[in-house]
């Protein structure tokens, strides 16, 4: 057998552990979510309204195609406590947002999920660049959203202290969708500028989350007071956001971090993620790849498929355009069949992530002229 067919064999072998492992995890939280003793309220009404028996009837992924697709209204208003499960009813609470770009924002109640997934998250980092023990800080949309905790809790599973700016993003898309221009600035301002209070405090912060835009702001802005992250220290950036592109990611790490990180001692990560899915790490990105971006999804917790855009049902072919459906599977939440407002292409597995990726995510075609991502 060959070096390519003894990988593709290889590759295989895991493609296959990974589907039955997603398979009984589908099983588990089916039996879990549609249970009298431990599904929420809102599964455990729907279920009379279903044309099949969850309990009975769905055994793999496959067969979660039998729900109907999940609806963005559903989250919309209360009572949050119907989504809290039966089995969590006495345990403490979260209530995470979604920035409310298009309406009431959605909700979600957690308990331990925001926390689980960060430190699964926090394995595929290299710790070269993110030494352990580090003070983070945390430049990005605060209040009710999710990232705030969860780099907070990255931080301190890491052994850190994080350092958070207080940033309020439904303001800043009031002031696009109004036009106020200078206010925008003026408000972005405010936010560098507590960044770089902090960061020139002497906290000995070595690493940190921003979103792009933001990120760009604090290298311009640091850069006119004559210095940079490096030189203040950071070495590690987590990055999320809808403006991640090769094109600005070529931009970020050539002319904003002093080059690739084995000459910058700089890494930035890309990652993909919200309120309702976790996050998505990113395969590693390189010149030689053209700084393509390809994220691949928490499974078995969550996972991401790129589909027809009239047949949300079928999954378009490698390498072609589709919109991105999104099935969250932890006790805490279960979302089938969820379609996000973002597009792409669909991607093959590797031997990291050895399940569909998506790549090229941008606001799908359908609504990115009505929404506002304001600081992401």
């Amino acid at each position: 057998m060959s070096t390519t067919e003894s990988s593709s064999a290889h590759l295989e072998t895991l493609r296959k552990q990974a589907q039955d492992r997603l398979d009984a995890h589908a099983y588990d939280m089916i039996q879990w979510h549609f249970h009298e003793s431990t599904g929420c309220p809102f599964w455990l009404e729907k279920k009379a309204e279903l044309s099949f028996d969850p309990l009975k009837e769905i055994k793999t992924f496959d067969d979660l195609r039998k729900f109907p697709l999940f609806e963005d209204e559903w989250l919309r208003g209360g009572p949050v406590r119907r989504w809290v499960p039966k089995a969590y009813a006495d345990k403490p609470i979260y209530v995470f947002e979604t920035g409310g770009t298009t309406g009431i924002p959605k909700s979600r109640v957690v308990i331990d999920d925001f926390r689980i997934d960060y430190e699964l998250f926090s394995e595929t980092l290299p710790d070269k660049y993110f030494p352990r023990g580090s003070n983070w800080l945390m430049l990005g949309p605060s209040g009710p959203r999710r990232l705030r905790l969860a780099v907070e809790h990255l931080c301190q599973f890491r052994g850190g202290i994080c350092f958070c700016i207080d940033l309020d993003p439904r303001w800043v898309v009031k002031l696009i969708k109004k036009g106020w221009m200078e206010h925008l600035e003026a408000y972005k301002q405010h936010c560098i500028d507590q960044a770089i209070t902090i960061l020139t405090a002497g906290h000995d912060i070595k690493c940190m989350f921003a979103t792009p835009k933001l990120l760009d702001a604090l290298c311009l802005a640091l850069e006119e007071r004559k210095t940079s992250l490096r030189e203040l220290g950071v070495t590690g950036i987590f990055s999320g956001g809808t403006e991640f592109t090769p094109q600005w990611t070529r931009y970020a790490v050539e002319e904003l971090l002093g080059g690739p990180p084995e000459e910058s001692g700089v890494y930035m990560t890309p990652t993909y993620g919200n309120t309702l899915m976790g996050l998505a790490c990113s395969k590693p990105v390189t010149a030689a790849d053209g700084y393509k971006i390809s994220y691949y999804a928490p499974q078995p917790r969550a996972v991401t498929e790129v589909v027809d855009f009239d047949d949300p049902m079928q999954p378009v072919p490698y390498g072609e355009t589709g919109r991105v459906k999104l099935t969250t599977l932890t006790r805490e939440f279960f979302v089938p069949g969820f379609l996000e407002r973002d597009e792409g292409e669909r991607e093959l597995p590797f031997e990291k992530y050895p399940w569909d990726g998506v790549s090229g995510v941008r606001p799908y075609r359908g609504v990115a002229s009505q929404t506002t991502v304001g600081v992401y």
